[in-house]
Formats: C-alpha cells, structure tokens, sequence
C-alpha cells in the first residue's frame, strides 16, 4: 500500500496510476530493474540543499544530479547533496530512500529535469522499497507544481 499522504492526494485530485510490487531495492536503478520499468522512466527524487533551503530534484534513474548544474538553475549560491538526518523526519510514513517525487506534499519545492520530461509517463517510490507507482507525466507535473530546469548527466 503506498503511503497514505500519497494515495489520498492521488485519489482525491481524481488521477489515473497504478501501483505494482516488486522485489525489495533501494536505488532508483535496482527499482526500475526490479518493476521491469525503462530507467528513462522511473524518477528518482534527490534532496538537496539550496541557500539553506530544502528542495527535491527529481530526474531519470539512469542519470545523476550535478550540483552545479543545478546551482546554475536555481540561481543559487550553494547546492549541496542534503544529509538524509535533516529530512528524514520530513517523509512520515515513507521509508527512507522510499520517497515520492512529490516534495509539495511534504514541504518542499520540486524541480525536474527536463530529461524527464520527453517521456509520457514515470514511474517513482510509493513510499516503500516494494511498491512503484506509474502515471502520466502531465498529472505528475501538474500535481507536483514542479518546475522544469536542467541538472542532471547521464550515467
């Protein structure tokens, strides 16, 4: 069952997804294998740390964030990989590294990386290291209230 803030917010805002099992992994990589879900596809959200701020950037499984792309974007001074203590407490009910791609729902501003968006639909962490959710890319973006820049490289 995917975390309750998410499936209630799902529901309620009347969106089309599925949810799937799948053998327990912890990277976006081992998920997108795991659930048989193209890499390209499934979203990986990273917490960083803008100016002090906490933000989630979420891009492909098969790329990585570069913080100084990102710092670029965001038209900050410092980016910096966020420590997992200073938000772990921010995510009740997900298991860590579980994390959805929806930092609105817990306090955070959401940014993905254009990568992502040249695909119809996504697939992320249901909250758990079991459970994949998959949607279309407009209700994600439109749900997520993400804004669109680039940071990430390929693998």
């Amino acid at each position: 069952m995917p975390a309750r803030a998410l499936a209630d917010f799902l529901d309620n805002n009347k969106v089309s997804y599925h949810c799937y099992n799948h053998a327990p992994a912890v990277t976006a990589s081992e998920v997108a294998q795991s659930a048989h879900i193209p890499s390209r596809n499934m979203a990986k959200p990273v917490i960083v740390e803008a100016d002090g701020e906490l933000v989630m950037a979420v891009l492909p499984a098969n790329h990585y964030l570069d913080p100084n792309k990102l710092r670029q974007a965001l038209n900050a001074n410092h980016v910096k990989l966020a420590n997992e203590d200073h938000f772990k407490g921010r995510f009740p009910l997900c298991e860590p590294g579980g994390e959805p791609p929806f930092g609105n729902l817990y306090g955070m501003k959401v940014y993905v990386d254009n990568t992502l968006l040249s695909e119809d639909w996504l697939a992320f962490n249901a909250g758990t290291h079991t459970e994949v959710i998959t949607m279309g890319m407009g209700d994600f973006l439109r749900l997520s209230q993400a804004q669109a820049c680039a940071f990430a490289m390929l693998h």
